[in-house]
């Protein structure tokens, strides 16, 4: 079970912390109940705070906490909500949130910022150098106290390594559902955004990285090539082009990738192409053979049997079962 901890605070948005709980906590559960299916539980979600006390939210709502910050010892991921009161304020007092986020850090947790958020995480100086993003509002103070930030903040989410940033004081959804995608996979994602009634299907969403067999590890050169294969996935090229590139022979591309992620890079490149059709056949109207194309598939024929070796269903039956819009 994954392990999650929303960090609490005086001054914090209350709908981040309590949205995100109830995000995690029903992922695996209102869908499978809709669906009269057996339910699984797939996150252990913990409130912290300061000491373990109940936190003033902005709204004078009090948030009880699981566990004081001291009190954590392992996490997958670590949330920060958005700030809503006096950010300058809020980061002074609250130095023992930065010096979590920089043990998070040295751990290499997944670390998660909303909106303003994000303010913490950069004066912890983990996004140093690193891309960002935050609430459009707050671009110039957030450049002009942290000009090291490759801040951008045209993107609803961002993510450079193991760490992710959100914009908008609701984006906390989207990095939720987004979240939810990397450990357990697209269909659970648009599973929980179907249950809770919210759009999975924002505008730069196709364009995410593909986070189902991107699991955390901590090699450079296959983070490196994964990547530039997130972008580049639907090109063709062979693995000696692909180990040619990145100066490495096609062996030791095949033996970092296997032990970084347990699949050798062919595997993983077929996984690319058939997540991001499922992707396409969910969420858009295009013809199977365009969708086929895009991918980076030139066989329609060969595709349509590794899609359907891969998922169970032919492209057709998936799009008619899952799409949004049947």
């Amino acid at each position: 079970m994954i392990k999650i901890v929303v960090t609490a605070f005086d001054g914090a948005l209350a709908s981040t912390i309590t949205g995100v709980v109830d995000l995690f906590s029903m992922a695996g559960v209102s869908w499978n109940r809709i669906q009269k299916q057996q339910v699984q539980r797939l996150f252990e979600v913990k409130i912290a705070s300061p000491q373990g006390q109940p936190v003033q939210c902005i709204n004078g709502i009090q948030i009880a906490a699981h566990v004081a910050y001291a009190d954590i010892q392992h996490a997958d991921i670590i949330i920060v909500p958005t700030i809503a009161a006096p950010i300058l304020t809020v980061l002074e007092q609250r130095a023992d949130l930065i010096e979590l986020l920089q043990y998070a850090h040295q751990q290499h947790w997944i670390i998660a910022g909303n909106c303003t958020g994000n303010f913490f995480l950069a004066e912890a100086g983990i996004l140093n150098h690193k891309l960002a993003t935050t609430h459009w509002g707050f671009q110039d103070f957030f450049l002009q106290r942290y000009p090291s930030v490759r801040l951008n903040v045209e993107q609803l989410i961002t993510r450079d390594e193991h760490i992710y940033c959100a914009g908008g004081g609701i984006a906390w959804f989207d990095l939720g559902l987004h979240l939810i995608e990397r450990f357990y996979g697209f269909e659970l994602a648009i599973q929980t955004a179907k249950s809770f009634v919210i759009d999975y299907r924002r505008e730069s969403q196709l364009s995410y990285s593909l986070m189902r067999i991107g699991q955390p590890h901590q090699d450079v050169l296959v983070q490196n090539i994964q990547n530039w294969l997130e972008q580049h996935f639907q090109q063709q090229f062979s693995l000696d082009d692909l180990a040619t590139q990145f100066n490495v022979t096609t062996r030791t591309l095949i033996r970092h990738f296997k032990a970084a992620l347990g699949l050798p890079p062919n595997h993983y490149i077929q996984a690319l192409r058939i997540e991001a059709a499922q992707k396409r056949l969910q969420e858009t109207q295009q013809s199977i053979d365009l969708i086929i194309q895009e991918v980076g598939y030139s066989d329609p024929s060969s595709f349509r049997r590794l899609f359907r070796r891969k998922t169970g269903l032919t492209p057709l039956e998936y799009r008619r079962r899952f799409s949004r819009r049947f």
